[in-house]
């Protein structure tokens, strides 16, 4: 039997259908223009807006990018500092995680505490290059992965989750003969697949968007990432050499630093496009079941 709604219940629901069209228009129409733009030749782009006509585009900026070495260079290095950092930082959230769900744990409000007081405070930008500095990290990989692995917050998450795990489980493990190792990686491990894959995804989101650490540590131009390497021609509005013949005039190059940032940002989207399906399913389980308790 269909459930009748009062003229006010139905004014609501037209409201929240607005609200969510307008919600999804903000979303997929900067979307749609990047995506198309991208295609345009930058003269008909700039001079008439966007065109669905097959004839006003083109394929020149996506070459340019695909066949200069420091972008390929940067969106390998983007991949390999970004899969890197999502490795170190679920490890490290998953154990300390586990570690402080256990009451067993001798001090583990203590450790909790210390944990805590690293989310209010902290040194600044000035100590943490001299930390980086004396570490001997600067100018290498290591001073775009090792900083921020450690995310108090993944462990508050990974905390919560853990004591979402019936201790039935790890008691009858235990009666068995199992060790702590063992009821951690044959039990708890393969139940905690929603709040690992959010983990991962949070950590290699956050480090493929980042490029302030690697500005400020890294003066290899080989080492950057590929969100520095579009720092250049999104925000500075340059383009390398590399791409633009020398007989080129200022005006061709202009044309063609339009014509390749819209693909840039194409291209550096495609991996997180490409990964969100396959998170998905555990996504919201993962947030939900880490935010209980």
């Amino acid at each position: 039997m269909p459930i009748k709604h009062s003229k006010f219940d139905r004014f609501l629901l037209a409201l929240n259908v607005a609200g969510l069209a307008f919600a999804v228009l903000i979303v997929v129409v900067p979307l749609i223009y990047v995506v198309v733009a991208s295609f345009m030749d930058p003269s008909v782009l700039l001079s008439r807006g966007l065109s669905f006509h097959i004839a006003d585009w083109t394929l020149d900026g996506y070459e340019k990018i695909l066949t200069n070495p420091a972008m390929i260079r940067g969106f390998a290095n983007a991949v390999l500092y970004s899969v890197s950092f999502a490795l170190i930082t679920v490890t490290v959230s998953i154990f300390a995680g586990y570690a402080l769900s256990d009451h067993r744990l001798v001090g583990r409000r203590f450790f909790m505490t210390l944990f805590l007081i690293t989310m209010f405070f902290g040194g600044g930008l000035i100590p943490t290059y001299l930390l980086v500095k004396e570490l001997g990290m600067i100018d290498t990989v290591w001073a775009v992965i090792i900083p921020g692995a450690v995310n108090v917050w993944n462990i508050i998450l990974s905390r919560t989750f853990f004591k979402g795990v019936p201790n039935e489980l790890k008691e009858a493990a235990n009666v068995d003969g199992a060790s702590e190792a063992k009821i951690f990686f044959r039990i708890v491990l393969p139940l905690s697949k929603p709040i690992v894959f959010v983990l991962a995804l949070y950590a290699f989101v956050g480090q493929w968007n980042a490029y302030f650490d690697a500005m400020i540590y890294l003066d290899n131009p080989n080492l950057h990432p590929l969100q520095l390497v579009l720092r250049s021609i999104l925000i500075q509005n340059q383009v390398d050499p590399g791409m633009i013949a020398d007989q080129l005039a200022m005006a061709e190059m202009k044309r063609l630093s339009e014509m390749i940032k819209y693909a840039a940002i194409v291209i550096s989207s495609l991996p997180l496009v490409v990964m969100y399906p396959f998170f998905q399913k555990y996504f919201e389980k993962g947030v939900m079941v880490g935010s209980l308790k």
